[in-house]
């Protein structure tokens, strides 16, 4: 079972590795979309100091196109199937739809990483009857809108609003509270300059739950830290949202992340 303690009484944050098995996620599409390169890698990434892999079918990039459930679950089901039994660590699915979780949670995903804040049909009914753990995020507008979305003034607040009462209907449905997780989601519906903020309010949102942040790779990391490469600027900024409070981070360069961080065992 995943361990979703606030880091400070863990002793350190937890990472999450990103495996996309899609041919069109912004950083890595089409890397991974063997079943077995993606089982390659997951495998890669637990050895790096993963402690647990998050598996996404469907990408949420700006401009990406919306797949079927069934065509997600087709990319999914494959990697699931030999990486669940056989990875000592846990696996999470990202996706947005109750359909494509339930298969997955079958194949032994222990968390859901729901960019829609578990507002789709049938999602946050799925995680409480499973006892699943849960993250629910904070997007601006819609799947089809968000990255033409801006959050105006008090946007922090909203951003906190919102998550508390996504928190409420998670308990009211029966999801137990040490089995959710906060994200603020960078990069939904944010300019550049309150993405960078948002990286480093961790608590500012947390209401005594874990927070995760993930801003791996995206494009506010330019103006965040100028004058370095994406992959460098992902482990400052790493290393920024731990200082202020992350209890997981979400990355596609493990090894480095932990590197950063100073540690590379699993807990």
């Amino acid at each position: 079972m995943i361990d979703l303690r606030r880091a400070s009484e863990r002793g350190r944050p937890l990472i999450m590795g990103i495996l996309n098995v899609t041919p069109d996620s912004f950083s890595d599409g089409g890397r991974w979309d063997s079943p077995r390169l993606a089982v390659e890698h997951a495998f890669e990434m637990a050895d790096a100091g993963a402690d647990l892999i998050d598996i996404g079918a469907e990408s949420t990039r700006p401009s990406a196109s919306p797949v079927s459930a069934e065509e997600e679950t087709s990319r999914l089901a494959p990697v699931l199937e030999d990486l669940a039994p056989s990875l000592d660590i846990p696996v999470s699915v990202d996706t947005m739809k109750a359909e494509v979780a339930r298969k997955a949670i079958g194949l032994g995903a222990e968390m859901v990483n729901d960019v829609n804040g578990l507002r789709g049909e049938g999602m946050m009914e799925l995680c409480a009857e499973t006892g699943v753990a849960a993250v629910i995020m904070h997007m601006e507008g819609t799947p089809g809108t968000t990255h033409s979305s801006e959050m105006g003034d008090g946007y922090m607040e909203s951003i906190r609003g919102f998550l508390r009462e996504r928190t409420e209907s998670a308990l009211e449905a029966g999801i137990r509270r040490d089995r959710i997780v906060l994200d603020p989601g960078i990069g939904f519906g944010k300019t550049h300059a309150q993405n960078a903020v948002i990286l480093r309010s961790a608590t500012f949102f947390s209401d005594g739950l874990p927070v995760l942040i993930a801003p791996s790779r995206k494009r506010f990391l330019a103006e965040a830290f100028p004058g370095t490469d994406r992959e460098q600027a992902t482990f400052q900024a790493v290393k920024e949202a731990v200082l202020w409070g992350a209890d997981m981070v979400r990355v596609h360069d493990v090894a480095g992340t932990a590197a950063a961080l100073g540690f590379s065992r699993r807990l």
